[in-house]
């Protein structure tokens, strides 16, 4: 066959651990701080994202209610108001609408997108600057982009700094669990 399977995962976990390495912990720290307020304050934490970066809001959300009592949406989850909002206006519009529905001021709005290049999660994190929500973008530096758009215009910014689009997605993980653990500690739950 001539592949070499422990060669190809050994380097695949160099380049994980590598990647963790370089985590932005001063942002994370702040992004646990912009939770606890959320906490305290009754706020809401709305999740969106693709692709793979929809299935972390949808792991955070589940987490993050049940293990922190903090309510929270993962607006990739509601596939019928999804397909509507796509089908209806456009696809760009799917966060949009959902967040003129739910989000409130004062509530958290986290955009996952691996490039920071996604139109529908940009649009979303406008939409929730505009209307007196917090803005979190958790990206990465895929293809060398630095976090694209998404990085520039969100509040608080949290750059997984790999070009591959799987540690990118791997590290997001990792920031949901380190985030809602920190907040767990801190609060004795």
């Amino acid at each position: 066959m001539g592949f070499d399977f422990t060669e190809f995962a050994e380097s695949y976990a160099t380049s994980l651990t590598d990647t963790l390495a370089k985590l932005p912990f001063s942002n994370m720290e702040k992004l646990w701080e912009i939770i606890e307020r959320a906490r305290e304050q009754g706020s809401t934490v709305h999740f969106i994202g693709n692709g793979g970066s929809a299935g972390t809001p949808s792991h955070s959300a589940g987490d993050w209610s049940k293990e922190l009592s903090l309510r929270t949406i993962s607006h990739v989850d509601n596939s019928p108001a999804l397909t509507a909002w796509a089908n209806d206006t456009d696809f760009e519009n799917v966060f949009v609408g959902q967040l003129s529905t739910f989000a409130s001021p004062g509530d958290v709005v986290i955009g996952f997108s691996g490039s920071g290049n996604s139109a529908n999660v940009i649009k979303g994190i406008e939409h929730s600057k505009v209307n007196g929500c917090r803005t979190v973008a958790i990206t990465g530096n895929y293809r060398g982009m630095g976090g694209g758009k998404l990085a520039e215009i969100a509040d608080l910014t949290i750059l997984v700094q790999s070009e591959s689009m799987e540690r990118i997605e791997d590290v997001q993980l990792v920031i949901n669990h380190i985030i809602k653990e920190a907040v767990k500690s801190n609060n004795g739950l």
